[in-house]
């Protein structure tokens, strides 16, 4: 939500959730505070830049009503309750929209039985402790990588928190130089390093990340290696005596 359009200070991203959305983004890191009495989005300090919690959620709303094939997912770091995060989510029309994650052990239903059920809205936590089943603690679900790298050379592949043994995967790729930039964002987005990055950490984890965070999601190459993730995926559901198609 940090975006320079807005006039953030230090921004993450150059645009804001909407056009990140458009541009084919499918997972947010999303910081919710009260500020003022007001549910709102900062990063740290609201005096930095601020934008209300309701327009964002109703820019997902109105994004997934328009892509009935699309699947968005959200990792709050959240410093509201979750009865406020919920309601939010209710009043914006996403209740309807969320997938609830399976139990302990249980397979994930795969994406097309999501578009078909219609949920297509995953949120979770940053926060630990007992929650509703709607909105679990993504670290009871999933795992990431470390996030404070001040140089190319410091990028690691090893589990930061949660547990490897989890579903999902949080691959966190930016430099932190101490603040976010784009001149840094151009190092480290490119195919040869964030492509090496993503296939060295898939070889280390045994799986492709799920989500594969960045800072200027409009600099580099990250579709571009985001594409080559999927198309690996998906390759390797091919049935092991199939036939590889002949070139054209």
């Amino acid at each position: 939500m940090s975006n320079g359009d807005e006039g953030w200070a230090a921004p993450n991203q150059q645009h804001p959730p909407a056009r990140q959305l458009e541009d084919g983004v499918r997972g947010m890191l999303l910081d919710t505070y009260e500020d003022g009495g007001e549910l709102v989005l900062c990063h740290g300090y609201c005096e930095l830049g601020r934008t209300p919690l309701a327009d964002v959620l109703g820019q997902i709303r109105d994004f997934l009503e328009a892509s009935p094939g699309e699947l968005v997912a959200i990792i709050f770091q959240d410093a509201i309750s979750p009865e406020q995060t919920l309601g939010a989510l209710a009043s914006a029309g996403l209740d309807e929209l969320l997938i609830t994650p399976p139990a302990d052990g249980v397979a994930w239903p795969t994406l097309g039985e999501l578009v078909a059920a219609d949920t297509r809205l995953l949120v979770t936590r940053e926060s630990g402790g007992e929650g509703p089943a709607v909105y679990r603690s993504f670290w009871d679900l999933g795992w990431d990588t470390p996030y404070s790298f001040r140089s190319e050379e410091e990028f690691s592949c090893a589990p930061n928190r949660g547990d490897p043994s989890h579903d999902l995967f949080l691959l966190n790729h930016w430099l932190s130089t101490p603040l976010p930039s784009r001149r840094a964002a151009e190092r480290v987005n490119t195919a040869e390093v964030l492509g090496a990055r993503a296939r060295a950490c898939t070889d280390a984890a045994g799986r492709p990340p799920t989500l594969l965070a960045v800072d200027f999601h409009d600099t580099g190459a990250l579709f571009e290696v985001v594409d080559e993730l999927n198309d690996a995926a998906v390759a390797g559901f091919a049935p092991p005596d199939a036939t590889p198609p002949r070139s054209p």
